[in-house]
Order: structure tokens, then sequence, then C-alpha cells
């Protein structure tokens, strides 16, 4: 079994791989999360996920033994995950503060998003990524129900200001097509399988 490290501080991504039965241990290294501007929106994601990856295997090198073999660290796999919501050609990241989560909530409201999330797996050398997309079609929802979700749940680490399993999940979300666990911020089940495709599991 490789020992696997979650480059992640997200606790909805630390409680998915929990319910999956995985064994982990997180680290976490501060990475660019910027993107070239002529990159396609639904490839960020993954771009961002990478940089956190490599950030977190830099790190890992640096905390080697002088005597350890270089390859130590060939047996880590290491799993880093970024997830953006997607309206139209808009990416709405992470509110900035209370006025920000309103205005993104205002946006979705009545309409229908992607939420994207990109994973990339590195093991013994090499990079695997893929992503997964869920759309997600959301009720109006008034001023007051926004301005009651942000100020009661405070949704400032979520991309697009909100978590599904959360109480606007419950009342604002009129339906999706695809992952809910996606939407949560990790595409678990198909984790899973790539790792068994790797051998790790």
């Amino acid at each position: 079994m490789a020992d696997i490290i979650l480059a992640s501080q997200s606790p909805r991504r630390k409680t998915l791989l929990e319910w999956a039965n995985i064994p982990f241990e997180i680290v976490v290294s501060d990475s660019d999360e910027s993107f070239p501007e002529t990159m396609a929106k639904q490839e960020v994601p993954v771009f961002i996920a990478s940089n956190k990856a490599k950030a977190v295997l830099e790190k890992l090198e640096q905390l080697q033994e002088p005597h350890q073999q270089k390859d130590a660290l060939k047996d880590f796999c290491i799993i880093a995950a970024d997830t953006i919501v997607l309206l139209d050609q808009l990416i709405l990241g992470k509110p900035l503060d209370r006025q920000d989560a309103v205005n993104s909530l205002s946006l979705l409201s009545g309409r229908s998003h992607q939420v994207i999330t990109g994973v990339v797996v590195l093991y013994q050398g090499k990079e695997y990524a893929f992503s997964e997309t869920t759309q997600v079609d959301f009720h109006s929802l008034t001023l007051a129900q926004i301005e009651y979700y942000v100020d009661h749940y405070k949704p400032f680490d979520k991309a697009g200001g909100y978590a599904i399993q959360e109480w606007i999940g419950v009342i604002g979300i009129k339906g999706i097509q695809g992952d809910f666990y996606n939407v949560m911020g990790l595409p678990v089940s198909l984790l899973v399988q790539k790792l068994k495709q790797l051998g790790i599991d």
C-alpha cells in the first residue's frame, strides 16, 4: 500500500476520503493558484491541482534526511484537487467578503452552472490528471435567503460561495446532473477507480 498524502486543507475532501475508507495523511504547501488568461476555463482546476501536488512533493523532498535515497518518495501517492464554479464562462471563486458571497449567489440564483473539480495524482514519478463536471440548477433565491445563508454559514472558503450539503443546498438547489460529491469538492468514486488502476487499493 502506498503512503497516501492529501494535499488539501479542505475539511470536505478530508471527510470524503475518510468515507471511502482510504488511509491518508494531510500535507499542504503554498502554491500559485493563478492561471494563464488564455487557458480554457475547463482546464483551470487540473492546472491548479497540478501546482498544489508539485508544491507538496517539493516540500516532502526538502524534509528528507540527507542520507535517504533520491527515490525514497517513489511510493508516496500525492492527491491534489481544485474545484471551480463556472457560470457560462465566468469563474466564481472563493468569496473575498460578505458582499462578494452575496453577489455570487445572486448570479447563481435561478440559473444552471457547472462545478468542475480537477484532480492530480503524483505517483512513482508520474502525474495522472482528470476532472469531473457536475451541472447544478438553482431555484430562484430571494435576497433574504441569500443573506441568511451567508450570515449564518459564512461560506468564504467555498468556490461560488456555497456548499451543496448545507442549508442553501437543501432549499435552493433544483437538481443536479452528475456526481453529488464532486460538488462537495472531490469526485471520490472516480478517484477510487483511478487509484485501483494504479494498484493503490
